[in-house]
């Protein structure tokens, strides 16, 4: 594989905005090629027609066309309820290893697990990135603190996949518009596929999840004045609550930026028995109390200082100007800017970076010791 990959997106039967998570994420910020999606039940037209996003990204129908358009990468682009492999993408990542393409998987079941695909790697002497695979020793948290005059963001949710890791990388590229050095720490298998490394949180150890995130918040201040941490999770979900305390510890923000979806109503994962999200107030004062847990005597305490709307999934019919009313309602509820990075572009994103700098600005991590 050349030093700068050429990838199709597996997205077989799901290239959908629902269920192409990774996917939407690597053809909005990748800064590699991406080359084509496999889907058959979508061939032969564009990617942006599905997702939004990819505007001149054909969609095929199999690896081999995949293939013929330069891809040397077929990374997974789409999330499977408890992480396995769907059983329909394993002819495709079969043809794909025998004939020697490298294969970049995010899901928790790794790849070479199963005997089949392991031996068409062998036949094809192909290479698999796992991008959940952590490293193999990690430090237990609360032993570090990053360099003296870096300030650490975390995006935190209302909820699961609310657009946390949207919403990192739109305020660092806004910082860096400010003429700001911002570092995007990735903690998710996306994020990882678009940065380049990073530690999959969810697939570490729970008791090594704080000093996984501590390591990396470290690491990244080294060089940078702003280290934005990509957040995982909900606290009040009850299926990802301990892998968000556990990176909220371990990150130890001085700010934070809460995202919500706008027009998520209950929890991921419990439509059937009406689990409701709790009010952005709410949340704020949520996520202050877990975050003052860890923060040293003599510190300010960490704030919320801003809120990133995610207005994505609003319908064609719905009223034109309602995401500037979601975006305005949520400022006056929360008495925080607000902004939707993707709807509304640089101008977005430049409010959120603008209220952390303002934050920053204002005194607010000068300790009180």
């Amino acid at each position: 594989m050349s030093d700068t990959p050429r990838v199709a997106i597996l997205a077989e039967g799901l290239f959908t905005r629902m269920t192409a998570k990774t996917a939407i994420g690597v053809l909005r910020y990748a800064r590699y090629q991406i080359v084509a999606v496999v889907d058959s039940t979508r061939a032969g037209t564009d990617a942006a027609d599905h997702v939004g996003v990819g505007r001149g990204v054909p969609v095929v129908a199999t690896v081999d066309e995949a293939i013929a358009r330069g891809a040397d990468v077929l990374l997974i682009g789409t999330a499977a309820a408890g992480g396995q492999i769907p059983d329909s993408y394993r002819p495709l990542l079969s043809r794909a290893l025998e004939r020697g393409l490298s294969v970049w998987n995010g899901l928790h079941e790794r790849v070479l697990s199963d005997p089949r695909l392991a031996e068409a790697a062998k036949r094809g002497s192909a290479s698999v990135r796992e991008l959940r695979e952590p490293p193999d020793e990690l430090p237990i948290g609360g032993h570090r603190r990053p360099r003296e005059g870096a300030t650490v963001v975390l995006t935190v949710g209302s909820d699961a996949a609310v657009g946390k890791m949207t919403a990192s990388l739109e305020i660092v590229a806004a910082l860096r518009r400010m003429g700001e050095r911002a570092a995007f720490v990735a903690t998710g298998q996306t994020g990882i596929a678009i940065a380049g490394d990073g530690i999959s949180v969810d697939a570490v150890v729970a008791d090594f999840i704080a000093g996984a995130a501590e390591k990396m918040v470290c690491d990244a201040a080294e060089h940078a004045d702003w280290v934005i941490v990509e957040g995982q999770g909900s606290l009040t979900h009850p299926g990802f609550s301990g892998v968000t305390l556990g990176l909220l510890h371990g990150a130890g923000p001085d700010l934070m930026v809460l995202c919500h979806n706008a027009m998520r109503e209950t929890m991921k994962g419990y439509d059937d028995t009406g689990l409701p999200l709790r009010s952005l107030r709410e949340l704020v004062k949520i996520y202050e109390d877990a975050a003052a847990w860890r923060r040293p005597p003599g510190y300010p305490p960490a704030r919320v200082v801003a809120v990133a709307l995610n207005t994505g999934d609003l319908m064609s019919s719905d009223p034109p100007d309602l995401p500037l009313t979601w975006i305005k309602d949520a400022s006056v509820v929360t008495k925080l800017p607000a902004a939707d990075p993707i709807r509304e572009g640089t101008a977005g994103g430049d409010r959120l970076a603008r209220a952390l700098i303002d934050a920053r600005g204002r005194g607010a991590l000068t300790s009180t010791s």
